[in-house]
């Protein structure tokens, strides 16, 4: 059996919240390279407060954050990525005024190779032929999921070494859910290392190679993504049943 390799990604022990008041209470997650791993948990468990003192959008009050074997606790968001850390907010967040084309390249903002870019595009492109094929189309005008999509691709224009997506399928479709979720199976199957909030708590844990539940900021439950589907009591508070 080959050794279970470290972690590229580790939170231990975050605490952080909004002005005064506390949202994560020691906080600890952790990715390693080539794992699906999902969050889930009721609303206001701390999910997506989680994400953000991790890239650096909200301030960690305690703890530690390690990303490729150094720590980025309180690092800026753009020092963050440029590390190979992508945040890909939930929300469908496209300009929708620019092109798919524009919106792609504005991922690209920290590469100054044409080249590099060129690249890019193509591997993504490949990923989602949607988007070649709407690519002279203004954002605004794509639907949902493809808009989900382009948030997706424009997030891995850099070829970053770890993808955090919060809330991939919220608000979309059951069609659109479903084409969301056969996507970040492939980008699996191509060695994507991802960290995904998820509020379709079943799909996403029946993807998952490792899953953590919070509730109220904290860590309730870890493990396989497997075993906690089928977890009797993951399964009554938090998956309908």
């Amino acid at each position: 059996m080959a050794p279970e390799l470290a972690p590229i990604l580790s939170v231990d022990r975050l605490s952080a919240g909004y002005g005064s008041i506390q949202i994560l209470h020691d906080v600890t997650l952790d990715v390693r390279p080539g794992e699906l791993v999902t969050i889930i948990g009721p609303n206001g468990a701390g999910k997506s407060t989680a994400f953000k003192a991790v890239v650096g959008l909200v301030r960690a009050w305690a703890g530690h954050v390690y990303f490729d074997g150094r720590e980025i606790t309180g690092q800026r968001p753009d020092v963050v990525l440029r590390a190979g850390l992508a945040y890909v907010p939930q929300g469908r967040i496209v300009f929708p005024q620019m092109t798919v084309l524009e919106n792609l390249e504005m991922g690209a903002y920290i590469l100054s190779d044409a080249a590099q870019i060129e690249t890019a595009l193509e591997r993504l492109y490949a990923l989602f032929p949607i988007l070649q094929d709407r690519q002279r189309q203004k954002a605004g005008t794509l639907s949902g999921g493809e808009q989900q999509m382009l948030a997706i691709a424009r997030g891995l224009m850099t070829g970053p070494k770890v993808v955090l997506l919060d809330e991939p399928s919220l608000g979309l479709s059951p069609r659109n859910v479903g084409l969301i979720f056969d996507k970040i199976l492939e980008l699996k199957a191509a060695d994507v290392t991802m960290m995904v909030v998820e509020q379709n708590a079943a799909r996403a844990l029946a993807v998952a190679d490792r899953g953590y539940v919070l509730e109220l900021g904290r860590n309730r439950f870890e493990g396989r993504g497997e075993a906690l589907l089928n977890d009797p009591d993951v399964k009554r508070l938090y998956l309908g049943g």
